[in-house]
C-alpha cells in the first residue's frame, strides 16, 4: 500500500541533475508523521516543487538554445520546473482538503518533458490506498 506524501518528501525529476524536497504549506490542516500532508494540488513550481539543479531535457528552450550554441553538444541549463497540471493519480479514496491525497506512486509532469516522482515520502507511518 502506498505511503502518504508529506512536507520534506524527496522528489526526483527524470531530466534533473539533483533531487529536491517537496514543500507543503500547512493550509490543509492535516498531518501525517508529524508533517503537513500533501494533496494532488501541491504542484506549484518553486512553491511546492523545487528546482532540480540542472535540466538536461532537449525540449526545454534554455537547454535547446545552449545546445545549439555548443554546436549540438547537449548543454544542461538551470532547472526551472513548469508543472501546470496536478499530481496523478493521487489516492481516490482518501481526501485532504476535498482533493485526493498525494501518495508516493503519483507523478507530476513538467511542461519541458520531465517526470517528477516521489523518491521518499517524508514519513514512514501512514499508508493510504
Amino acid at each position: 500500500m502506498p505511503m502518504q506524501v508529506v512536507n520534506t518528501a524527496m522528489l526526483r525529476c527524470s531530466f534533473g541533475a539533483a533531487p529536491g524536497f517537496l514543500s507543503v504549506l500547512p493550509v490543509h490542516r492535516t498531518t501525517a508523521g508529524g508533517q503537513p500532508a500533501a494533496n494532488v494540488l501541491d504542484h506549484q513550481p518553486l512553491v511546492n516543487i523545487p528546482a532540480f539543479g540542472m535540466c538536461a531535457c532537449p525540449a526545454n528552450p534554455a537547454v535547446a538554445s545552449a545546445t545549439a550554441a555548443a554546436l549540438g553538444v547537449l548543454t544542461p541549463m538551470p532547472c526551472v520546473p513548469v508543472t501546470i497540471a496536478p499530481w496523478q493519480p493521487g489516492s481516490p479514496t482518501v481526501l485532504i482538503d476535498r482533493m485526493p491525497a498525494l501518495n508516493d506512486t503519483s507523478c507530476c509532469l513538467c511542461t519541458w518533458g520531465g517526470v517528477v516522482s516521489v523518491a521518499a515520502p517524508g514519513q514512514v507511518t501512514v499508508r493510504i490506498p
